[in-house]
């Protein structure tokens, strides 16, 4: 199932079902492959169209397998055929389908770790997987490049070059696109096309064709590389399936920028189709529960332990609150610094600061002190200097800074002088306090 197309493949009249799950004889072309174009309608329901015409056809078909590309995929499938009460069919990966064909196939007959390269009508997938336990290492898919955008490439080409009108309507369009989808496919195989049409003449050889996909195809390649080397497995092969695997210039570019072989097999596009008639079994032979998709290992994924040790929800909480508490006195810490910084820059302005700063274990009314603060007066500055020390910081810093005599009557206001300034007119002024410097001056 694809985005342009839903392909089934049966084995040939003398090879059916029951005998391919004992062992497929057959040729890998020994299938009978219809490809059914999707157009306007969902994929789901021409899927499940296309399964119902063949039963009715032939009810002697023991068992139906389909291949699917994720788990959002297969969910799309299963409603539509449970819708169609349809219940005797099996899904199985797209590329372990693909993977079963190649092997039994012999193109990859002898490789342990292979990539598969899936350049389909709607994007491209990316899968390195085990050959050997069916295990998928990892994949990743785009919408960048597809068969889809470069037919784009094509028809915006051929409306560039002016043989080709531009269509007025949706209808005018998807015809020239289609027309384009057949001007690259037969690329695959000639030098050079000529597709008339209702706007003009659709003109294009290889080389021209190469040139307009170069860009497309090496961003490919390049995301091939980038795959395989996140994968950290030792890629042997690489093989090419999808539509546009036809496409000679995609398989010389990944060869030259992978190094490794490039298998393209016979029908690239009917790969998973005939793989997943390979691995189609009855319902007697099938297991209760489909397994789901493979998916890709992590690195980062570790087991948890056999007998986990969980931590109690009481000694959790409790360090929480332990923490929280200690944030909490923390913050309470710095809020009495930053306080205790602020009343100090305002006392040092105001010239109490010493009274503030210095503590005095005998001090029993705070607020009387600061009260009777604001009514002193300024006792003259002291005559005497501190004593020398060996420290000039030191020095300057012992120096004692002046002091306030409180008394009980109101005094007279202090003379003006140079260390006397008047705030507010009316109030008492403020003395500011005469600091000595920080260096002594040396002797002459």
């Amino acid at each position: 199932m694809g985005a342009g197309a839903v392909r089934v493949a049966r084995p040939h009249a003398g090879n059916p079902a029951e005998p391919v799950r004992a062992g497929f004889h057959g040729a890998p072309d020994a299938f009978d492959v219809q490809a059914i174009p999707v157009a306007e309608r969902r994929v789901e329901e021409l899927a499940a169209d296309a399964i119902g015409a063949m039963l009715a056809a032939d009810p002697r078909i023991p068992a139906t397998a389909i291949a699917y590309r994720d788990e959002q995929h297969a969910r799309g499938i299963r409603a539509e055929l449970a819708r169609r009460q349809f219940t005797d069919y099996e899904l199985v990966p797209d590329v372990i389908a693909a993977l079963e064909f190649l092997e039994y196939s012999g193109e990859l007959q002898g490789f342990g770790t292979v990539a598969l390269y899936d350049l389909g009508a709607s994007g491209l997938s990316v899968t390195v997987l085990d050959t050997a336990t069916r295990q998928i290492c990892t994949s990743e898919r785009t919408s960048d490049i597809s068969g889809e955008y470069l037919d784009s490439l094509i028809r915006e080409q051929q409306i560039a070059s002016g043989r080709i009108a531009h269509p007025a309507d949706p209808s005018g369009l998807a015809a020239l696109d289609a027309l384009c989808r057949t001007a690259k496919e037969q690329l695959s195989t000639s030098s050079a096309v000529a597709l008339p049409s209702t706007e003009g003449l659709v003109l294009l050889s290889q080389e021209n064709f190469e040139a307009l996909i170069m860009l497309a195809v090496e961003s490919s390649a390049r995301m091939t590389r980038d795959v395989i080397l996140r994968s950290e497995q030792p890629v042997q092969a690489v093989a090419l399936i999808g539509g546009c695997a036809q496409i000679p210039l995609v398989s010389r570019v990944l060869r030259r920028w992978l190094g490794v072989p490039v298998v393209v097999p016979a029908d690239p596009d009917t790969v998973a189709a005939r793989g997943a008639a390979m691995l189609a079994r009855p319902v007697a032979h099938r297991p209760k529960a489909a397994a789901p998709f493979p998916s890709a290992f992590r690195d980062d994924h570790h087991p948890a332990p056999a007998h986990p040790d969980p931590e109690p929800a009481w000694l959790a909480n409790q360090g929480e609150s332990e923490g929280f508490s200690r944030r909490r006195e923390i913050s309470v810490a710095g809020v009495a610094v930053g306080a205790l910084v602020v009343v100090a820059a305002i006392g040092v302005t105001l010239g109490w600061g010493p009274q503030v700063l210095e503590h005095d274990s005998q001090s029993q009314d705070v607020a009387t002190t600061t009260e009777t603060a604001t009514t002193t007066t300024s006792a003259p500055p002291p005559t005497t200097e501190a004593a020398p020390t060996t420290d000039p910081t030191n020095d300057a810093l012992a120096v004692p800074q002046p002091r306030y005599q409180t008394t009980t009557t109101e005094p007279p206001p202090p003379q003006g002088g140079p260390n006397t300034i008047t705030v507010i007119p009316g109030l008492p002024p403020i003395v500011v306090p005469t600091i000595p410097p920080l260096f002594e001056a040396p002797a002459p």
